[in-house]
């Protein structure tokens, strides 16, 4: 970190992807009150996540982040946040039985609501307008008044937010995390699924090990990790002048930490070194991520690596992969190979979903079921190759039952993308995609840690 960095020294480097707002002052007041607003989260909790990320860099732990391209205020309720929730932690328990490892929890909720756009502008009919940039920035409607960047909705997204974690912290903590609860789900999806067979070995294997942890006298009434968990949350850091609203410095360390999320990531569209993003997060102490794409060369890798993470902290930075099915292969090797030879700590990361989404006939922008595995097992393969640790997996799912991503053992199809086709920005995995994955990948994952 910079000795002359502050909340606000972002401001005095180049930014790409911000709104236009037409009103300066009243952006100004509202960025006041947010200052004053009290953090989202504790610098303790970010705190507890980079040790736990730690564990992860160093291989003896997996990191599951997922959730939600972007949270809508339309769609803000609590069934969507309980089910978004309740996949999670399907996921989880998937995972961790699958490979005998922990799971470190990490949802795209509570505050991922701004989206980078590739033209500033749409057109529709000859009609010109700003582009949708998230639901914290303008609205979807497609007519003047919508699309005018209004500082009033960073107030909405913060009180959603505030809402949000409010009840994923009493969701983790008030019974719905339990272990057998949480299984039982997973049978409930089993006994649906056409691959059930597939699946019903590692059930068994859940059901035997609950089974002993019972008759060794561990049960949910007297043994708190059977029925508490934690769910850390997280977002691009894209609105920097809300991020800045909450950064405030931790009374115990004197360091600075964005309190809006536990951990924030900075996105292939704005990871420039000289970028005002990157001098924003270089100064913060949460754990930080970023979007590693098919345009990164090694150079400019490991030069942000040195910027995000000069001290080489294991727990600190997260590399999120995110090249496509075709280049996972041929690109992603040269620059695992490149941070290896540094000797960087970081957590490398697969994002199968930004890489692999294509336009269907019907127009709707999908991503294949197949394609998106294939880019994760690709990830995996690279690492084996390498003599790495693929750690963790990030994610754009829903706790809803749309059909966003075709494919899957539901064989949702072009033709029915617009049964409940309900994004706002990017398509999603439901709910049983989700699982699907989890599922699929248990066994990879549990053969690289043994390797």
């Amino acid at each position: 970190m910079s000795h002359s960095w502050s909340p606000s020294s972002w401001r005095s480097c180049a930014i790409k992807q911000q709104p236009k707002y037409p009103d300066a002052a009243a952006l100004q007041s509202v960025e006041d009150q947010l200052k004053v607003f009290p953090p989202l989260v504790f610098a303790g909790e970010a705190r507890d996540l980079k040790s736990q990320l730690a564990e992860v860099a160093e291989g003896r732990a997996f990191l599951l982040q997922g959730g939600d391209c972007a949270e809508s205020f339309a769609e803000f309720n609590s069934n969507n946040i309980r089910d978004t929730f309740k996949v999670m932690l399907q996921m989880a328990v998937v995972l961790t039985f699958g490979a005998s490892c922990p799971v470190v929890k990490v949802g795209r909720m509570a505050g991922q609501f701004a989206k980078p756009r590739s033209a500033d502008t749409e057109t529709i009919n000859g009609v010109e307008l700003p582009s949708y940039r998230g639901d914290i920035v303008n609205s979807i409607g497609f007519d003047a008044v919508s699309r005018t960047p209004d500082p009033q909705r960073l107030l909405q997204a913060c009180n959603q937010s505030a809402a949000t974690l409010n009840l994923l912290r009493a969701f983790s903590k008030g019974g719905m995390a339990d272990l057998h609860q949480v299984h039982r789900w997973n049978l409930d999806f089993i006994h649906n699924r056409a691959l059930s067979e597939r699946y019903q070995s590692l059930a068994d294997r859940i059901d035997e090990t609950l089974g002993f942890m019972a008759a060794c006298g561990m049960t949910a009434d007297n043994t708190k990790a059977i029925r508490e968990t934690t769910l850390y949350t997280s977002h691009e850091a894209l609105l920097l002048n809300y991020e800045q609203a909450f950064t405030r410095r931790d009374s115990l360390s004197g360091d600075w930490y964005d309190c809006s999320a536990h951990m924030l990531w900075v996105g292939d569209r704005t990871r420039q070194l000289d970028s005002a993003h990157v001098e924003f997060l270089s100064g913060v102490h949460n754990p930080v991520g970023v979007k590693v794409g098919p345009s990164i060369s090694e150079d400019e890798l490991l030069q942000l690596i040195a910027r995000l993470n000069p001290h080489n902290e294991a727990g600190r930075l997260n590399l999120i992969v995110r090249m496509g099915a075709d280049n996972i292969g041929e690109l992603f090797p040269p620059l695992l190979r490149a941070v290896q030879r540094e000797g960087a700590k970081v957590v490398w990361s697969s994002d199968p979903m930004h890489g692999n989404t294509v336009k269907a006939g019907n127009g709707y922008k999908t991503r294949p079921f197949d394609r998106i595995l294939q880019e994760v097992r690709g990830f995996f393969d690279v690492h084996q190759a390498e003599g790495s640790y693929a750690g963790g997996l990030h994610f754009e799912m829903t706790g809803q039952n749309v059909t966003e991503c075709i494919g899957g053992s539901g064989s949702i199809t072009e033709d029915s993308l617009g049964d409940r086709y309900h994004t706002h920005c990017d398509p999603r995995l439901n709910a049983d995609q989700a699982l699907e994955l989890a599922f699929l990948i248990a066994e990879t994952l549990k053969d690289c840690r043994s390797q």
